[in-house]
């Protein structure tokens, strides 16, 4: 089946997960790769949420290894929003990653919903390799707020996204996750997050990331690379080259 349309099949299963604020309970299996969640709706995750509200977020993101999925997707995104997280407790959220759907190439995806509806779901690149990054970043516009846009290696690739209710009330998320379509299936990945920042104004005014919550269910794994600064560190507009800039981790299963 080809990518387009496996993405069609599965627009409406991606994200419906509730990763606001708590982790899932999820069980190893004795492959130790394995995971089933209590509530079977096959989701799991390794990955961060923000302690402030903010926004925006960014993150070098890279899949450090090659992902194999047996049933389902396996991602590692940043985003913004949730289920019931909108205007009147509607679905809104957007988001932008590298996935891998069964029986496909990695590819980059941007994702948004909004006004409760079904998420819908954009091809940005296809056929990405395993150590190949790309700096991805979800962020309100400071002349539109409440309206935002997915950037892609500095530039803006979406047109604005209006999100009803959604200024500066967002904690930002970067995790891994994984979905199996509730069945038994071993997805495996590994998603490096570097220089993973928080914009605490519209347009791009950034600190680094500070996690509030850890989303960790069984059988993953989460291992800091690069703590951020005790006082949040200094506002700026692009980091330095020359370093990785805090927050950095892997996320893995």
């Amino acid at each position: 089946m080809r990518l387009v349309q496996l993405l069609a099949v599965l627009a409406c299963a991606l994200g419906l997960a509730a990763f606001l604020g708590e982790s899932s309970s999820a069980t190893a299996s004795a492959t130790g790769g394995c995971v089933s969640d209590a509530d079977g709706n096959g989701y799991t995750y390794a990955g961060h949420q923000a302690n402030v509200a903010g926004h925006g977020i960014r993150a070098t993101i890279t899949p450090s290894r090659s992902l194999s999925v047996a049933a389902g997707h396996v991602a590692g995104w940043v985003g913004v929003g949730g289920p019931g997280q909108g205007a009147n407790g509607e679905d809104a959220w957007i988001q932008v990653g590298i996935a891998s759907v069964e029986g496909t190439a990695p590819y980059l995806y941007a994702e948004f919903v909004r006004g409760g509806r079904q998420p819908q779901l954009i091809l940005l690149d296809e056929n990405l390799r395993a150590g190949v990054s790309r700096r991805l970043a979800v962020l309100e516009m400071s002349a539109q707020p409440g309206s935002w846009r997915v950037w892609v290696d500095g530039r803006p690739v979406t047109k604005p996204i209006r999100l009803r209710g959604s200024s500066g009330r967002w904690a930002p998320i970067a995790t891994a996750e994984s979905w199996n379509g509730g069945g038994s299936g071993c997805n495996m990945f590994a998603f490096r997050f570097e220089r993973v920042s928080v914009s605490f104004g519209g347009g791009g005014s950034w600190r680094p990331f500070v996690s509030g919550h850890r989303f960790l269910d069984d059988g993953h794994k989460l291992q800091s690379l690069a703590e951020a600064p005790a006082l949040g560190g200094s506002y700026a507009s692009e980091p330095s080259r020359s370093s990785p800039l805090p927050y950095a981790f892997v996320a893995s299963s």
